[in-house]
């Protein structure tokens, strides 16, 4: 009898996985390239299409793998993706990251990254992507100068602010709501 509960519940774990399985995770339509999510079916919190949804994102750790895509960067392409895939329209999605701290390195170009770590910037593409997104990368004046990264070597189209603290507080000041994770 046991065989047969455990038979069984090994089915029911093959099946569930499979089922998980056929369900796959897209990116698009606003981020094609980075910012892969699940479809969510027969949601009970609607999602308000109507809303426009401000989001800023404190940026401030980093991976310790040169190469690797800074995750946390990369939920800001999650979010646009996860809303143009539910209907609502670029324009009524307005994003800003706050880079600092360790993810200072991760707003430099490829150029100045090759010359530093001897690899291009990972985040880089991911970057203009969501600069071409309208999304506001801010960095910020106090990393630069205590980690070494002059505005010089920035990508182009990312901001050198004053300081992460006080950009927060701007963009929070003007409805933007705080994502940090």
């Amino acid at each position: 009898m046991g065989g047969l509960k455990f038979s069984g519940f090994l089915l029911l774990m093959i099946f569930g996985t499979q089922c998980l399985n056929a369900q796959n995770k897209s990116s698009g339509p606003i981020i094609t390239d980075f910012g892969q999510v699940w479809k969510i079916e027969n949601q009970d919190y609607t999602l308000d299409t109507s809303k426009t949804f401000k989001a800023v994102f404190d940026i401030m750790t980093s991976p310790d793998d040169l190469n690797q895509v800074n995750p946390s960067i990369e939920t800001a392409a999650r979010f646009l993706n996860m809303h143009g895939q539910n209907g609502i329209p670029l324009e009524q999605l307005k994003v800003a990251l706050v880079v600092h701290n360790k993810a200072s390195k991760d707003v430099i170009s490829s150029d100045a990254y090759q010359k530093k770590f001897g690899t291009k910037n990972p985040n880089e593409a991911l970057l203009k992507a969501l600069m071409a997104a309208n999304a506001d990368v801010i960095f910020c004046g106090q990393s630069s100068v205590s980690r070494g990264v002059p505005k010089e070597e920035l990508i182009d189209g990312v901001q050198l602010s004053l300081s992460a603290m006080t950009a927060l507080i701007q963009l929070q000041d003007d409805n933007y709501r705080l994502i940090k994770f």
